[in-house]
């Protein structure tokens, strides 16, 4: 008796074979001598049906979600603090503070991130994020038309969107909308 249910060897299998054929795609292109592009490196995961990234030099560490303390009463956005380095960390739902998105299950993962004003804290993902380089002059041109924290990167050689977030925008955003109430 077969099943279409694919269970996580299946999955995690397919996301090892896109990453490699992402590298080889990669490799071939340098091959054929267009490896002089610039790249940014960033930090990709899912949430829910799209892919989101956050550059890989904000990103200080990836720990299980057990580590949360919940604070009773806090804001809807505030899952808990956890200790981190002998620093007391803000946990805070990624999907809150996005707007509302829906993961595709639940969150097991915490990213440490430097916020962007030197402060560290800590946002909930699906699954620990794979680095992923994204093309400078892809990113370039679509920050140009970006408006909010988010950029939507389209990489040419998959035809995927990478929803690139940018942190001192989000929390910038966030603590405006907070001060605003």
């Amino acid at each position: 008796m077969t099943s279409t249910h694919r269970g996580p060897e299946e999955v995690q299998d397919q996301e090892v074979r896109t990453l490699l054929e992402e590298r080889a795609t990669r490799l071939r292109a340098r091959a054929d001598g267009s490896a002089d592009e610039t790249v940014l490196m960033v930090a990709e995961f899912p949430l829910g049906e799209e892919r989101y990234a956050i550059p890989l030099d904000t990103l200080r560490a990836a720990l299980p979600l057990r580590l949360v303390t919940p604070v009773p009463l806090s804001e809807p956005h505030v899952i808990g603090v956890l200790r981190y380095q002998g620093q007391v960390l803000a946990a805070l739902s990624l999907a809150a503070l996005m707007g509302g998105h829906g993961w595709r299950q639940d969150p097991a993962v915490l990213l440490v991130v430097d916020r962007g004003d030197g402060e560290l804290c800590a946002l909930d993902c699906e699954a620990i994020p794979r680095p992923l380089s994204l093309p400078s002059a892809a990113v370039e041109a679509a920050r140009t038309h970006a408006e909010g924290p988010v950029t939507e990167v389209l990489l040419s050689t998959t035809r995927q969107v990478i929803h690139l977030i940018d942190l001192p925008r989000l929390f910038a955003r966030g603590a405006g909308a907070r001060n605003a109430g």
